[in-house]
């Protein structure tokens, strides 16, 4: 098992950590196989995207309109629940296939790490498969 930290340094934020998941996979023993991502937190998100010039900020202005203006009971901070709703819907872990010691991505596919409650230090459980 390995561990991924990656630091956040806005509240709302899309980091591209696909640099980073290539150079773990750059120091396995195994030359293909699986790698699973597992963040373990409940304010921000993984998943593949196109990162072109301006596209991270759409995103987060989508996810703004997906999470409703609701009256949220979260008992911590009900103005909080839309960070963890979000979280949910786009989802905490990915499995993605690697070969030759690299992801295997589309052309315009990036790994994502999505913020909703930062600037935080997150980490990211990694598994070889």
């Amino acid at each position: 098992m390995k561990i991924l930290k990656i630091k956040t340094n806005k509240e709302k934020q899309i980091l591209d950590i696909t640099g980073e998941i290539n150079k773990l996979l750059q120091n396995q023993n195994k030359n293909e196989g699986l790698i699973y991502l597992f963040l373990l937190h409940t304010t921000c998100a993984l998943t593949t995207a196109d990162l072109d010039p301006g596209a991270d900020l759409d995103y987060l202005n989508a996810f703004e309109k997906i999470a409703p203006k609701l009256k949220y009971r979260h008992p911590h901070n009900p103005a909080h629940f839309p960070d963890h709703f979000l979280s949910s819907v786009v989802g905490t872990s990915l499995i993605l296939p690697f070969e030759n010691k690299n992801l295997i991505l589309g052309t315009w596919q990036r790994v994502v790490l999505v913020e909703f409650n930062g600037p935080r230090e997150r980490e990211i459980y990694i598994r070889i498969i």
